[in-house]
């Protein structure tokens, strides 16, 4: 998207009581500022709501929305908030207004369960998308056309993008100046806004995945010795022995109790082990492998890719106990500034991200 002579016009789409504040933070932080400095175009900013006024956001914070649809019809960029699943449909109107948007041009960006509003305008037919985990199979289930990706934090489809929601809302739109505007302008963006400027990983890394309980009392004991010797070589055969059972017997009466394969669940826990680990020890990568079952780091880092899309370190990075944001060293000029003009927040996000690009 060149820098064009005029303003582009950005539009959020909102509704009554259903304005995600985080998601309309997001986008007023990115395009509500003149940042031209910075490498990006002027942009003309604005809410639009079918009924403009004075409209509740989802924390009861008034918010005034002085645009009608009409808006659409001149808009460059339109992105659309977190819509309610089950008490509102999207009307006619509405629906209509983004499929003339969208053959007209515009790129249009869905946060959250805005996917579903783009989803019932027939935007995302037969595409990749993203939304909120949590609500990723009510959308594959509502439109089966639609291939639903829970694992990632946005998915770009070129003209729409449709990201996971809450903080995703920030890596979908540095996502979308880093394509139009290139890498130094979304570096840029991204220090002002003291967050990484590419996020690893995906929403599959932030999900608490419990293991199925096990309400069988045979079975309960034979997996509560398995999950304290994951270090074990642990297969179905050695379980359903130790179960007094057949491994066919042993498969299909695990299956029947907790609604997963022996596999699965034996995957599942030696991971949150891992995890657990990681977290909270120093323990390296391949003590750790060892330790829960994987045999080796190379194992580990295999299972850790395809199931949480980072690596072992980079998951110690992010979640280990007590890894808050930390102090850090800062030089001071002759007057007690600090060096250099930076501030600390500014600081913090190049020591741990890298000097700008």
């Amino acid at each position: 998207m060149a820098l064009p002579d005029r303003p582009l016009v950005v539009s959020v789409v909102v509704a009554d009581g259903l304005i995600g504040t985080f998601g309309l933070g997001v986008c007023a932080e990115v395009f509500g500022y003149d940042r031209t400095h910075m490498g990006f175009p002027r942009f003309d900013f604005g809410l639009v709501s079918e009924l403009p006024g004075v409209l509740r956001t989802d924390t009861g914070i008034p918010i005034t929305v002085e645009h009608g649809l009409d808006r659409l019809a001149r808009s460059d960029i339109i992105t659309i908030t977190a819509w309610e699943l089950f008490d509102r449909i999207p009307s006619p109107a509405l629906l209509d207004a983004f499929r003339e948007a969208h053959a007209r041009g515009a790129t249009i960006i869905s946060h959250c369960t805005g996917a579903f509003v783009l989803a019932a305008a027939g935007l995302l037919e037969g595409k990749r998308v993203t939304t909120h985990w949590k609500y990723a199979g009510e959308l594959a289930a509502r439109f089966p056309s639609v291939t639903v990706d829970p694992s990632v934090l946005y998915v770009d489809n070129g003209q729409v993008i449709t990201g996971a929601g809450t903080a995703a809302g920030v890596d979908t739109l540095l996502h979308l100046v880093r394509r139009e505007w290139g890498s130094a302008a979304a570096n840029a963006l991204a220090r002002e806004m003291v967050v990484p400027p590419h996020r690893d990983g995906g929403q599959a890394q932030f999900i608490d995945a419990p293991v199925p309980a096990c309400e069988d009392d045979l079975l309960g004991v034979v997996l509560g010795w398995a999950t304290k010797n994951l270090a074990e070589d642990i297969s179905v055969d050695v379980l359903a022995r130790r179960a007094l059972m057949s491994p066919r017997s042993f498969a299909r009466r695990f299956k029947a109790a907790t609604g997963t394969t022996p596999h699965a669940w034996l995957l599942g826990q030696r991971l949150a082990a891992a995890e657990a680990l990681l977290e909270e020890t120093d323990a390296p990568v391949e003590e750790i492998a060892r330790l829960v079952g994987f045999g080796t780091a190379a194992g580990l880092r295999e299972q850790f890719a395809r199931r949480r899309g980072v690596s072992p370190r980079a998951y110690r990075q992010t979640f280990r106990a007590g890894s808050a944001v930390r102090a850090l060293p800062v030089q001071l000029d002759e007057d007690g500034r600090r060096a250099g003009g930076m501030g600390g927040d500014q600081a913090l996000v190049e020591a741990e991200f890298g000097q700008p690009a």
